[in-house]
């Protein structure tokens, strides 16, 4: 099974002068999940090369077993440094796709017509989709076959509210994506804050923040079984 999985490529944090870009844990799970499960994995970001890390998914305390085994993994490493262009690729040569979070995507990929349109396409071809944290933000401006927002009627969720306000973000990011699905039409629901909490409707797949990676991952690959 091919599978994509699309990297932010924005780095500035709104107009706080700090970095953010995409979250480890939220790569690092989801690519060892679906690598064991013997998936080739292609990496792709709207500027292609090395994606922005935010730096403070790679603190200390932001460490689990997938970003430790990411740390002494070079070919991992190497991958990751040399992604594609998202531009580039077509629906039609992968079975799947997973949105690492992070707040990168907020500024960039929520906007980027590629990912509009892969996402169009994945959908429209009944492929397999799941983002995770802040990645479910990407649906902003996604339609489905009928044109309405493809989170409509859908049971959705993402990045809480809570969990925004709990890292002093809520008036820094460019929109809420708990905000954004509900305005959308979603069903939104969620759990714990920071607990993992996942969600699956139809070929629809969302985490609602880092730890709900790996089970995100998962679903994606029971949605390929």
């Amino acid at each position: 099974m091919n599978i994509l999985m699309v990297l932010t490529s924005h780095a500035e944090l709104g107009d706080t002068g700090k970095q953010t870009g995409f979250w480890l844990e939220e790569f690092a799970a989801p690519y060892y999940a679906l690598k064991d499960a013997g998936a080739n994995i292609t990496l792709v970001s709207p500027q292609g090369g090395q994606p922005p890390l935010d730096p403070k998914s790679d603190a200390p305390d932001a460490q689990t077993d997938a970003t430790r085994r990411f740390k002494s993994d070079a070919d991992a490493q190497a991958v990751l440094a040399s992604t594609g262009k998202l531009a580039e690729v077509k629906a039609e040569d992968f079975d799947a796709v997973f949105y690492p979070g992070g707040h990168g995507p907020l500024w960039d990929l929520a906007e980027d017509k590629a990912s509009i349109a892969l996402i169009e396409a994945m959908a429209a071809a009944g492929k397999p989709l799941a983002l995770v944290c802040h990645a479910p933000g990407v649906l902003r401006h996604v339609k489905g076959a009928d044109g309405q927002p493809l989170v409509k009627g859908k049971r959705v969720t993402g990045f809480a509210n809570t969990e925004e306000e709990a890292v002093g973000l809520s008036e820094v990011v460019p929109f809420l994506v708990e905000d954004m699905l509900k305005q959308h039409g979603g069903q939104y629901a969620r759990g714990a804050d920071w607990a993992s909490y996942v969600l699956t409707d139809g070929k629809l797949v969302t985490g609602q923040n880092p730890a709900s990676s790996e089970e995100a991952a998962q679903a994606l690959l029971k949605l390929l079984a």
